[in-house]
């Protein structure tokens, strides 16, 4: 019997497309975004695809206030895809909207590398266009729950360590 034979078929991974408006501050490359949100994505990745802008302040901004009535750049914005026909392939999850500049400032202030809070903040947007949130404590658990496992897998630390303290 061929051994190729028994081999499981190789399954696309999760496709995902990096647009860079605003770099500045340091912003980690394309690959090392798409090998974290496929990591968070999981098999919910598969034949799916999802976009990563990356912004400056005054982006961040303007979408924060269109869309959810908030006028202040924040760090993550998510907007999932819904009632997307199942047959689509690949089938979008929607598009993550990550703020350079306050990324940067927020991994100062927490006390965290670039690296390990850009990766949180991937994870963190994934998991929210598969519909997780964190809007009631339990949901908010589960979440953190969560985040913590993908990124402890991605050798991150405990993003919210500092807030048990």
């Amino acid at each position: 019997m061929n051994p190729r034979s028994r081999q499981r078929p190789v399954v696309p991974d999760l496709q995902v497309e990096v647009v860079v408006a605003d770099r500045r501050p340091w912003a980690p490359s394309a690959k090392r975004m798409a090998l974290w949100a496929a990591v968070a994505a999981g098999t919910s990745g598969r034949h799916a695809e999802l976009a990563i802008r990356i912004v400056g302040k005054r982006e961040s901004r303007r979408l924060n206030a269109h869309w959810r009535d908030k006028d202040y750049a924040t760090n993550v914005l998510s907007f999932p895809v819904e009632g997307m026909p199942p047959v689509v392939r690949p089938r979008p999850l929607g598009d993550l909207v990550i703020c350079a500049p306050i990324v940067a400032a927020e991994a100062l202030e927490q006390g965290k590398t670039q690296s390990a809070h850009w990766a949180h903040l991937v994870v963190h947007g994934v998991l929210h266009l598969l519909g997780h949130d964190h809007e009631q404590d339990a949901e908010a658990v589960r979440m953190e729950r969560l985040e913590r496992r993908i990124l402890a897998g991605l050798g991150f630390p405990d993003p919210y360590a500092a807030e048990q303290e």
